[in-house]
């Protein structure tokens, strides 16, 4: 796992191992992420599918709950397949786009 921190962002990269062992360690160290944003980039794996995409619900809801943003960046995806309460994007340029919405949204009150 490789963490970059930009500004109020931390972007996880998943580099190795199966996206499963990625998922358990991000929600062991979640607390060292809580008071960011969290964009988990998944790009690196060519193979992720729904069921490994789901392995972050729980994760993204709490994070969400907390008026965090949590997206998840995954390539070759059929992005109609996940779930709406989950924000999954193809590129980390529209990652940050999708925070910087969300900020303004929760600085307008939705």
């Amino acid at each position: 796992m490789k963490v970059d921190k930009k500004g109020d962002t931390v972007i996880l990269r998943h580099t190795k191992g199966d996206v499963h062992s990625f998922s358990e360690k991000i929600t062991g160290e979640y607390n060292s992420f809580k008071e960011s944003h969290i964009i988990i980039d998944l790009t690196h794996d060519t193979s992720v599918g729904l069921s490994d995409v789901l392995l972050f619900l729980t994760l993204s809801n709490k994070h969400r709950k907390a008026k965090k943003s949590f997206v998840i960046v995954v390539n070759d995806f059929d992005f109609d397949e996940a779930p709406e309460e989950m924000v999954l994007v193809p590129t980390l340029l529209e990652a940050h786009d999708i925070i910087q919405m969300e900020e303004i949204e929760r600085d307008l009150g939705f």
